[in-house]
């Protein structure tokens, strides 16, 4: 259970550096405090991490990847020292952040974990529903829920949101890549294949799906199950076998 659904930090610095003229030197201080505390968490130092994470808060308030990554680093030692204290600190933050930012999809990820993990999952389901109904525009949305709903072992509904998605965003690479999992979990081999391949040519910058696609390509060839090559384009890469992608 869970295998797609872990916290992971994520801090837009691109972004951020390459507006850094534009910002305000509050902004800026805070850009640094993060990107140094996103460091610090690479390197499994998530106490000094916290501490960067806070310094950026403190500089800019109104910052929500600030709130994501004091959030998230705070979740992971919650979960590591099994502290209910911290998880409860860590729901408080992804709150905070998506009081700022309503449309946070990490945000939103990462407390619809914390609540499943905290044997809440009616919440979970609640709060991405909420999400869903609030900001429909948003294929995102539709996205993460139908993450939930497939780790909850409902596949033919988050299949059905994750149509929903593609029909709101057809150049949604994450949405594809979702819809071939599911698809190759089914032994819809050949919808898949095409699905990762939607996925691959809209965002070519994902090492897992070129891994997918290859180790599919290998099965068209060796035979195994049942896929079949007419009228798929495939990625000509050579890589590992990957037994499961993250979306």
């Amino acid at each position: 259970m869970h295998s797609f659904w872990k916290t992971e930090l994520k801090c837009q610095l691109l972004a951020t550096a390459l507006l850094a003229l534009s910002l305000s030197g509050c902004q800026f201080a805070a850009s640094g405090q993060n990107a140094q505390g996103v460091r610090l968490y690479d390197q499994g130092q998530y106490s000094a991490a916290l501490q960067q994470f806070q310094q950026a808060i403190s500089s800019d308030p109104k910052n929500p990847d600030s709130y994501y990554n004091l959030a998230a680093t705070t979740h992971r030692l919650a979960k590591e020292r099994n502290d209910r204290a911290l998880m409860d600190q860590a729901e408080s933050l992804y709150n905070q952040c998506l009081d700022i930012q309503p449309s946070h999809v990490d945000c939103h990820r990462g407390l619809a974990v914390l609540l499943v993990e905290t044997d809440r999952p009616d919440r979970a389901f609640a709060l991405l529903r909420n999400w869903a109904t609030s900001q429909p525009q948003l294929a995102d949305s539709r996205i993460e829920l139908a993450r939930l709903y497939q780790e909850f072992g409902e596949g033919e509904t988050a299949q059905k949101f994750l149509e929903d998605a593609i029909h709101q965003d057809g150049n949604n690479a994450r949405a594809w890549l979702a819809l071939g999992q599911i698809r190759e979990a089914a032994g819809d081999y050949q919808q898949a294949l095409q699905d990762y391949q939607r996925s691959y040519d809209l965002n070519s910058m994902q090492p897992q799906v070129a891994e997918r696609i290859a180790s599919m390509n290998r099965q068209i060839v060796s035979g195994v199950g049942g896929v079949t090559a007419s009228g798929t384009r495939l990625a000509q890469q050579s890589a590992a076998d990957v037994s499961k992608g993250r979306y």
